[in-house]
């Protein structure tokens, strides 16, 4: 058996005939637009936006291109990850009729994306140290399987799947394997990137909301098969990504340098924040992290987590989530918030009796 992207697509999107824009149709230099009805006297800003944006985003993605080493005809940019994942389910995903498999405790859009758009979700939770269960994986899926959704580094758990594994899944299941990579630039494991021409089967998802800095542009990456982009470009909104994302965006991918140095120094922080938490008592255990957060299992997690909202401190309570009892997820702050959090629950601790 062999990966077919025609098996996988749904039947109504092999025939669809999708919207054609003005930007799409004429992509040349001319002196008078008078061809998408925008409003040709300007705009109320110092910078003009009255001209619709490149709906392929070529500029951003041959500068991607450079920096992530992948060609322009295997990257899709979407409205965050989120859009990413959205339109994988429309794509291939029959409402009513196929599945998707996810790996929990993980990321919560995969699930909401699929209970939108009437897709079953089936659901093998990872082993007790944060693994993938294969046997688990291996008798859940159907022929009507067409996702399977694995996050690495993993969130909640901050830990990275085993490469293996990931690999075994890869060269086993013939639907679309989606490996989200949202955290990968502060892990000590490989990107699945220089995998990605190997597998026609594999997309891989990126943001640029963790070590780029820039959750409110809302840029998500989706790395896959020509085939595959060709299918997303067909079914998103024309303009999915506004003029002025694309402009910020350029602006930082020319700083590499300074991306790479925030990285270091957050991944430093991980390390003196798992350590001062370590010393307190309310403490029971840190996850391993390869993310830009640590998972904390602490003794009472609704009435710490309370307390710090209190002292104007702010962190996810993930306690009711499946294998995560008793946890508190705690993104890496600045130094000086690190301390801040960590001399806020001495001071819990110093509270309690005994």
């Amino acid at each position: 058996m062999v990966f077919d992207i025609n098996n996988l697509i749904r039947p109504n999107i092999k025939q669809l005939v999708p919207y054609s824009s003005a930007r799409e149709e004429f992509k040349g230099d001319a002196r008078v637009f008078l061809d998408a009805n925008e409003n040709s006297l300007g705009s109320p800003l110092p910078t003009w936006y009255n001209r619709y944006p490149d709906p392929l985003q070529l500029k951003v993605k041959e500068k991607l291109s450079l920096i992530k080493r992948i060609p322009v005809p295997n990257i899709f940019l979407g409205n965050g990850s989120d859009e990413c994942i959205d339109l994988l389910i429309r794509a291939f995903c029959e409402p009513g009729m196929d599945n998707i498999v996810i790996c929990p405790p993980t990321y919560g859009m995969y699930e909401v994306s699929a209970n939108i758009n009437n897709v079953t979700v089936k659901k093998i939770n990872l082993t007790e140290d944060f693994q993938l269960d294969l046997p688990a994986i291996e008798n859940g899926i159907d022929a009507h399987t067409k996702i399977i959704f694995l996050c690495s580094p993993n969130n909640p758990t901050g830990n990275s799947l085993n490469y293996e594994d990931i690999e075994a899944v890869m060269n086993n299941y013939f639907g679309l394997v989606v490996i989200d990579e949202a955290y990968i630039n502060f892990a000590r494991q490989k990107s699945f990137l220089p995998a990605l021409m190997e597998y026609p089967n594999l997309v891989i998802l990126h943001t640029l909301s963790k070590a780029w800095g820039l959750a409110s542009l809302r840029m998500g990456i989706a790395f896959a098969s020509e085939e595959i982009i060709m299918v997303l470009n067909k079914i998103k909104p024309p303009y999915n990504i506004n003029q002025a994302t694309q402009e910020l965006a350029l602006e930082a991918f020319e700083e590499v340098g300074q991306v790479n140095e925030m990285i270091k120094e957050i991944v430093n922080e991980r390390s003196v924040l798992y350590n001062s938490l370590h010393q307190l008592s309310v403490v029971q255990h840190i996850f391993p992290s390869d993310a830009n957060f640590l998972l904390v299992k602490v003794t009472e997690p609704k009435m710490i987590y309370n307390y710090l909202l209190s002292k104007g401190i702010v962190v996810r309570d993930r306690s009711r989530v499946e294998l995560c009892k008793g946890c508190l997820r705690i993104t890496v702050g600045t130094h000086k918030e690190n301390e801040q959090l960590t001399e806020a629950l001495l001071a819990y601790t110093q509270k309690q009796p005994g």
